[in-house]
């Protein structure tokens, strides 16, 4: 458990369509108590969406957004380290996410990844060579942040990427 920070101008555009849009523009015409709540449930149920999307199964999984901090609280029980690994991803690799509180629980545990932030010049085989020595496992990396990731030439700059132990 713990609190992981992310660069909150980074990420998948969740919160710009659907009732998050519309709980956005209400927020911006009257920040009332009742409208920043708004937003926090419908930023909230964006990033459950999202992670269902992604494939990604977690008993009991729960998101909560706080729309004036940008920080989400994520909890549930993943069958593996790498789920819950790419669960927290999903939820802070979010434009407006600025930290993601992770207070989920593993069925299966096994060692952590190291998490990499993509900075401008990087290619995931420059990556692999500065974690693992040298730039062929490349595809490790890739397979570990599927189905985030798409193609291996599809990174950019502040995104954050799950580095697993070398196999």
């Amino acid at each position: 458990m713990g609190v992981f920070s992310f660069i909150k101008e980074a990420g998948e555009k969740l919160f710009g369509i659907g009732e998050a849009k519309a709980a956005q523009d209400a927020v911006a015409a009257a920040p009332t108590p009742e409208n920043v709540e708004a937003l926090s449930k419908a930023a909230g149920d964006a990033i459950v969406v999202y992670i269902e999307k992604m494939n990604l199964s977690v008993d009991g999984l729960a998101v909560a957004f706080d729309a004036p901090s940008g920080a989400v609280t994520v909890s549930g029980v993943a069958p593996d380290q790498a789920t819950k690994e790419k669960i927290l991803l999903c939820c802070g690799n979010v434009a407006s996410v600025s930290a993601v509180n992770d207070m989920m629980t593993v069925a299966d545990s096994a060692p952590e990844s190291q998490l990499y932030i993509v900075v401008s010049g990087d290619n995931l085989s420059k990556i692999s060579k500065q974690f693992y020595g040298t730039p062929n496992k490349y595809p490790q990396i890739f397979e570990a942040n599927k189905p985030m990731l798409t193609h291996p030439d599809k990174i950019y700059p502040g995104q954050v990427l799950r580095i697993p132990p070398d196999a």
